[in-house]
Formats: structure tokens, C-alpha cells, sequence
């Protein structure tokens, strides 16, 4: 498939883009800055998220966005989100995939509380999800494109390994066998991957937990 990867150069970028290489998809990278992408295998495309149009993205099967916002930026999530919305209404037979956030995730079966609005939700994260958080809200209500949106676990650990396996979710926390919200960001990339070779949420949102090894 011909996969397009925003942010390919950040930490969760840089292994969806290796875990769709090693399975053999033809990937391009959508950076701000191409000096930052080392793979060989891949096609690089020098392009900021806020200037991306339907042109940009419409002879791709999917494209995956893992922009990460500079901190104290963390607004242009809302804005990025907007730019993507408007630019895949042209491109009906291309599917945004999202690396979302865990805020969102409701920890009751009411869908009354969110992570974000928990007590021990962490104030470094709060800007991020809250953030995200008004983006994804806005993406519900859009209409006109194909998405997913793939939030991880609470605990989304950059330096956690490969064990190759997960379990999925929809739109509550789930915990892995040690009672733990935790997934590496390897094992999420496969979740992302799977995801693009056999999809099973369109327009909806799903969640990934793993084992900590």
C-alpha cells in the first residue's frame, strides 16, 4: 500500500514508518525538515501539516498523522486537525489515521468522565489532551472523510519494547494483566499497521494496551 506518514521523523513517526517498511508498503514522509529522516526506503516530501491540500495526500492509500506539536504549542493540534479535515473531504478514497491521545478515553461506563478530567491525570499532560481533545470532538463531527483515530493506553512508553502483541479497545481505558494502562510505542505501531492492512474501525476510534516487558 502507499502509505504517507506525518511526523515520520518523531518518536511514534519514525516507528510506524519502520514497522510499514519492514512489511514491505511503499512509505513517504511529510516533514518539515527531511534532513531529520535517515531511512533510505523512504520518499520524502519536505511539507508543513498547515500547508497540506487535497493535492498533497489524494494519491495515497493512507495517511498516518503523527505531528507532535513544539511544547507550548500545543494548540496547533486543533489547527492541524482543521487544515486535515478540510484537505480529506477531497480525497474520499484516502484514510486519515490518527496517533491520538488517552484523554479522551472515559474510565466510566456512563461516558461521563474522561481520563483528562480524573484527579491524577498529570498537568505536563494537560495541554495535549485537552487539546486533542477539542480536535478529536471536532472530527466526530465532521463528515465527508475517512478516519480512524487510535488512542493509546495512558502509560504510552517511548523506550518500551517489541513484544508483538496487544489488545484493543474502543472508547474506555483498558488495562493490560498487571492491571496497568501501558503500551510501548512499538507495539502500538503494529496496532497502527494492522490497522492499515485489515481495517476494522472506520470513522471511530479505538485503543491499544500491551504488556510492559
Amino acid at each position: 500500500m502507499k502509505i504517507a506518514i506525518i511526523g515520520a521523523s518523531g518518536k511514534s513517526g519514525s516507528l510506524i514508518m519502520k514497522e510499514a517498511l519492514d512489511r514491505g508498503h511503499t512509505v513517504t514522509a511529510l516533514v518539515r525538515n527531511p534532513s531529520k529522516v535517515t531511512e533510505p526506503n523512504v520518499n520524502v516530501v519536505e511539507k508543513d501539516i498547515f500547508d497540506i491540500t487535497t493535492e498533497d495526500i489524494k494519491n495515497f492509500d493512507i495517511v498516518v498523522n503523527a505531528f507532535n506539536p513544539p511544547h507550548g504549542e500545543e494548540e496547533q493540534h486543533i489547527e492541524a486537525g482543521r487544515v486535515l479535515n478540510s484537505a480529506f473531504k477531497g480525497a474520499p478514497d484516502t484514510r486519515l489515521i490518527i496517533v491520538g491521545g488517552a484523554g479522551t478515553l472515559y474510565v466510566d461506563e456512563e461516558k461521563r468522565t474522561q481520563l483528562i478530567d480524573t484527579p491524577d491525570f498529570p498537568e505536563v499532560a494537560k495541554p495535549t489532551a485537552s487539546n486533542m481533545r477539542i480536535a478529536f470532538n471536532e472530527l466526530l463531527n465532521e463528515t465527508g472523510l475517512t478516519w480512524t483515530f487510535v488512542s493509546p493506553a495512558g502509560f504510552f512508553d517511548p523506550n518500551g519494547k517489541r513484544t508483538g502483541s496487544y489488545q484493543t479497545g474502543k472508547d474506555h481505558v483498558i488495562l493490560n494483566s498487571q492491571g496497568d494502562s501501558y503500551i510501548s510505542y512499538a507495539d502500538y505501531a503494529i496496532a497502527i499497521v494492522d490497522e492499515i492492512e485489515n481495517p476494522q474501525h472506520i470513522n471511530e476510534r479505538f485503543t491499544v494496551v500491551g504488556e510492559a516487558q
